[in-house]
């Protein structure tokens, strides 16, 4: 039980953030111009073939036991119709697998059990913005029967190279079969969830600041404080697009691996399935996170919201203010200016000084009440 015991070291390196589990991979010399990345027999949990044509790693696994891994990088049709034969690939499950585009999810075709994953990597930025990319989200199907693992990725992201050199430094491990590249898959995208859930969450955070500060440093309303406010609204839609894009990856996910921890299947050995349990709770984990994401983003956005309204209260009251000042003066203005022969102090040497004086005195008291009152 030693090699169980080093199963999560051996699949999981340590990380930063912003650090993506997916690499770039580029097909081996002999799979050129194609769109095979890797093809190996393994028998006894070490590589016995290099650079062999999936009919001839099939070949070698029927006649001296072992299983191949066959790593193709969005193959068209015409490219995987061979693999399909050569393997009994369901026609329904390859469709899916050339096409892409398709939800996490387990379905098992006679003795082929076929799993899609989501990856997801998480798009580093100077500064977040209202059209800032966050995740970015590829797919990684996995064909896997009783001796064979067929494994295709679509795009730029979730290289599986680097995890299956770990594996092959690994041999007890991999001896266990293609279960044991299935579970080390899984537990790769699932490690990739949980980072890119802490860069998401700063991110947030980030937001979070940005808004409750903008309400507590006297830039209530107007100018750039108005458009401060219009622009974090913007990105917190920005963001909540990107966690619905994140939560599509992971929430479906939640039932296959339960299946996998859970339900008996030829195909996976039972020493490996005890150990998609700890990928299911990783998986749960990561999910809840993510839907408290999208709780958190609309209280975040409401209280954006609140601000503006707040803001724009603030504003009113501060026009109204200074439309009843200045309506004293145009009151006495329009008096004045009906032009009647007997009115009060139109004769006085010192009248329009007077009325002045009264004006500036009437507009200083309402000034000084509405000031007083918190509406200037």
């Amino acid at each position: 039980m030693s090699m169980i015991r080093d199963l999560r070291a051996a699949v999981r390196p340590s990380r930063r953030r912003g650090d993506s589990p997916y690499h770039y991979e580029s097909p081996t010399p002999a799979c050129a111009n194609s769109a095979i990345v890797d093809c190996g027999v393994y028998r006894e949990g070490r590589r016995v073939s290099e650079h062999v044509t999936p009919a001839e790693a099939m070949a070698g696994v029927r006649a001296d036991g072992g299983f191949a891994w066959i790593g193709l990088h969005e193959p068209t049709e015409a490219e995987f119709a061979g693999i399909a034969k050569e393997f009994g690939l369901h026609p329904l499950a390859v469709e899916d697998a050339v096409h892409a585009h398709q939800r996490p999810k387990l379905e098992r075709y006679d003795e082929t059990l076929f799993t899609v994953f989501k990856t997801v990597h998480y798009v580093e930025h100077a500064e977040l913005t209202a059209t800032s990319e966050v995740v970015e989200t590829g797919e990684v199907m996995c064909f896997t029967g009783r001796d064979f693992i067929v494994t295709v990725r679509h795009g730029g992201q979730g290289s599986l190279r680097a995890l299956r050199h770990r594996l092959q430094d690994d041999p007890e491990l991999l001896a266990k079969g293609p279960s044991a590249v299935l579970h080390a898959i899984a537990d790769q995208v699932v490690d990739g969830y949980m980072a890119v859930a802490g860069a998401v969450q700063d991110d947030i955070d980030e937001v979070e600041i940005d808004v409750f500060s903008s309400g507590t440093n006297g830039k209530g309303s107007g100018g750039k404080a108005g458009s401060a406010r219009g622009g974090d609204a913007g990105r917190i839609y920005q963001l909540k697009r990107e966690v619905l894009e994140f939560k599509r990856a992971v929430s479906p996910l939640l039932r296959p691996m339960q299946l996998l921890s859970e339900r008996p299947m030829r195909q996976v050995d039972s020493d490996i399935q005890k150990y998609f349990r700890d990928v299911a709770d990783h998986l749960a984990r990561v999910n809840e996170q993510v839907l408290s994401f999208d709780d958190l983003l609309n209280s975040i956005l409401q209280a954006n919201l609140a601000q503006a309204a707040v803001a724009q209260n603030e504003d009113m009251r501060k026009i109204t203010a200074w439309a009843a000042i200045f309506a004293v003066p145009t009151m006495i203005a329009g008096i004045y200016g009906m032009n009647f022969d007997f009115m009060p102090e139109t004769h006085w040497e010192y009248g329009y000084p007077a009325v002045l004086v009264v004006t500036a005195v009437i507009c200083f008291g309402i000034h000084r009440g509405f000031k007083r009152n918190g509406w200037l």
